[in-house]
């Protein structure tokens, strides 16, 4: 795989000011990598089954319970302003 790599763009895209040096070092090391890509395509993968994750997850749910919320008067304690039992806060939209 000689596919030519256009660093210029590379770098544009990346918005990085490349100097002669860095662009053949960094060519060369992106077509080492895109080797190694084109090599990974040619493991034939078709009796392995997908999996999102290396190792098995689960997830720790909390007992979903309903309970008892605060009372009104200790949840408006905290608030700078109120009215009706509700909490007031300044109009932000006309």
């Amino acid at each position: 795989m000689a596919e030519e790599i256009d660093i210029d763009r590379v770098a544009q895209l990346a918005r990085i000011a490349l100097t002669p040096e860095e662009k053949q070092k960094f060519s060369r090391q992106l077509g080492d990598v895109l080797h190694h890509i084109h090599q990974l395509e040619q493991v034939d993968v078709s009796g392995i089954e997908p999996m999102s994750h290396a190792q098995p997850l689960a997830n720790v749910w909390q007992e979903d319970v309903a309970r008892a919320g605060l009372p009104v008067a200790e949840v408006l304690r905290n608030a700078p302003a109120h009215r009706s039992n509700m909490i007031s806060v300044p109009k932000i939209i006309d």
